[in-house]
């Protein structure tokens, strides 16, 4: 059949409200024939019948409309989730100790060289426009007057079924009580055990001593172990560390333990992100985890005003960066209403998109790029 060449560079069907019959072929049929690109044929355009999408023909062989030129921009998004820290245990007079620090909440990221429980960063996620991700920021856990802590409620993000989930840190351990596992674990109550941490999310709460007075073991952090309570002395465990991120332009320390309560002593157990343990003798009360850090709550002990309470933890975080070429996802569906706030920064060429809960309940959303 003869071939009908057209004479001037461009042609006009602006007028036609149909479509261009193109030519079709999948991988491994080549027609029209890119394998090897020549003089000939590069340019050529068909549809792939496989991916269903339009591509090109060029040096390389055949690459999709959309990434064949040098301007594409994948929509290449690094993560830190960060759940809810755990409460801090409380005091009782029948156990005869102080109360453990609650656990840091699980942290997962892929930005930076090293992401929760010593593990390395993870891989970035290449997302889609147009396709429905959820998003949820876990609350803290509540402190308690006596026994256990609550634990931290979870954090997600991603595609539903298939999210990037962190746990909420672990409890911690009421005079005489073992702390319990999450994120991070919770530090001992007294003698008794230890919570453990989530593998490659946070680290498991400090040790208790038999050595009667005794204070609470720290709560574990992302960054390392809770320290163990000090036996005889009676002074709480230090919380473990958390993890300085710097995804969003400014280093930031995210989920940190919750410190020890110590017993008949004015020794305060230091904390990097979570609460501070009680000490009874200068009447101290155990303290609350930073918010939107996933910090864990201080233990309690005695004497404090008469509240032998443990901190609450703090609530998480979820912070997205991503390509300045895209703009922030829009957001619907989210639950409990008014209970998310967002915040969006520009760091160089990278869009950053911070998500935090704003209610001491647990929020959802689904996002839009």
């Amino acid at each position: 059949m003869a071939l009908t060449k057209v004479s001037t560079g461009v042609v006009d069907m602006s007028q036609d409200t149909g479509g261009l019959v193109i030519a079709k072929g999948n991988g491994t049929n080549e027609q029209p024939t890119c394998n090897p690109p020549t003089t000939n044929n590069l340019g050529s355009i068909r549809e792939n019948t496989t991916e269903n999408k339009v591509e090109v023909c060029t040096s390389t062989g055949w690459q999709f409309l959309e990434e064949a030129g040098p301007s594409f921009i994948p929509l290449t998004v690094d993560y830190l989730v960060v759940a809810g820290g755990g409460g801090g245990g409380g005091w009782s007079s029948a156990g005869s100790s102080a109360a453990g620090g609650g656990g840091a909440g699980g942290l997962r990221t892929s930005y930076g060289t090293t992401s929760g429980g010593g593990s390395s960063t993870e891989s970035s996620l290449i997302l889609s426009t147009n396709t429905a991700y959820t998003v949820i920021i876990g609350t803290g856990g509540v402190g308690t007057n006596q026994g256990v802590g609550t634990n931290g409620d979870d954090s997600k993000f991603g595609v539903v079924g298939a999210e990037i989930i962190t746990n909420g840190g672990g409890g911690g351990g009421g005079a005489a009580i073992t702390g319990s596992t999450g994120g991070s674990g919770g530090g001992a109550g007294g003698q008794y055990g230890t919570g453990s941490g989530t593998l490659n999310q946070g680290y498991a709460g400090g040790a208790g001593t038999s050595t009667a007075p005794r204070g609470g073991s720290g709560g574990g952090g992302a960054g390392s172990l809770g320290g163990n309570a000090i036996g005889g002395a009676s002074v709480g465990g230090n919380s473990g560390d958390g993890l300085n991120m710097s995804i969003t332009g400014n280093s930031v320390g995210y989920a940190g333990g919750g410190g020890g309560g110590s017993e008949n002593s004015t020794v305060i157990s230091n904390s990097f992100g979570g609460g501070s343990g009680g000490a009874s003798g200068s009447n101290t009360a155990a303290t609350i985890g930073i918010a939107n850090t996933g910090g864990g709550g201080g233990g309690g002990t005695s004497g404090i005003n008469a509240s032998p309470s443990g901190g609450s933890g703090g609530s998480g975080v979820v912070i997205l960066r991503f390509p300045i070429s895209y703009s922030a996802p829009t957001i619907s569906n989210i639950s409990p209403a008014g209970g998310l706030t967002t915040s969006v920064s520009v760091d160089g060429s990278y869009r950053v998109v911070t998500y935090t809960c704003t209610t001491n309940a647990t929020v959802s959303a689904t996002l839009t790029f």
